[in-house]
């Protein structure tokens, strides 16, 4: 498969994901207690990467949709609900009282409430979502541009990397909250949003309410939900096992670009 080749790798990435599919509900845990597949991302992460950089450039942009292939439904994938008391309070409430808090290596910290975060520059744009485990949904998302979002703060130049912390915890005892990152050049891509609304209707609680991550060039388990925090940070050193997001930390591999 060369390099220079689209094709083959979009080719490659659906095989993958049709060989993936055909393990049924056994799901991203599995995946990542296997040998063989954290080896396989592994060399599709290398060659994603060259290829983002090399032939598309990271500007390109997703391919985007019309209304008429909007999927009947757009499944849940991962948490549909976390054992969260907090995330329940609030989620009781309508999200009445939700602040996502922007920290980090930025000038000015503060916290955006929905209404704030509604009335910042949006974008509207109709996207397949894609899952490492096999299946595929087009989808309508309206957000905030994660760009107007770090404009109000003003990163810091020593700033490399956005963490998102989510309100949904990862196992049964209600720790280890998911997390998870992507680098300024997706952060300040045009497409990539902090979803507040699917289908022009709120988000609902299973696909990530209040908010979720948008970047649409990169796998699902890159679209973060239930975003309650960002922290702009320089490296992974001190967050998590280091390697970025709690899939990396089992396995998966940080790029996981389509």
């Amino acid at each position: 498969m060369s390099d220079q080749d689209p094709g083959a790798r979009r080719r490659f990435l659906r095989g993958l994901a049709a060989s993936i599919g055909a393990l049924g509900v056994a799901g991203c845990d599995r995946l990542s207690q296997s040998e063989w597949f954290p080896k396989v991302l592994e060399s599709a992460e290398k060659l994603n990467e060259r290829l983002a950089k090399a032939v598309t450039g990271r500007k390109a942009m997703a391919q985007e949709f019309s209304a008429a292939d909007l999927s009947p439904t757009f499944r849940s994938n991962g948490t549909a609900e976390p054992n969260n008391p907090q995330y329940a309070a609030l989620a009781a409430k309508g999200f009445d009282g939700y602040a996502l808090e922007v920290s980090g290596l930025v000038a000015q910290p503060r916290r955006f409430s929905l209404a704030e975060l509604r009335a910042l520059p949006s974008r509207t744009q109709i996207t397949r979502h894609d899952c490492v485990e096999g299946w595929s949904a087009i989808g309508k998302w309206q957000g905030a541009r994660l760009s107007a979002v770090l404009d109000a703060v003003q990163p810091a130049a020593a700033a490399r990397y956005v963490v998102f912390r989510c309100a949904d915890p990862m196992d049964d005892d209600g720790g280890s909250p998911y997390y998870e990152s992507i680098d300024m050049d997706d952060a300040y891509h045009e497409q990539t949003l902090l979803a507040y609304a699917l289908n022009d209707k709120p988000l609902p609680v299973a696909n990530g309410a209040p908010i979720r991550l948008r970047v649409e060039r990169q796998l699902g388990y890159k679209h973060a939900k239930y975003v309650m925090r960002l922290e702009l940070v320089e490296s992974f050193a001190n967050i998590g096992e280091g390697k970025g997001g709690y899939w990396e930390d089992q396995g998966y591999q940080w790029y996981a670009g389509i």
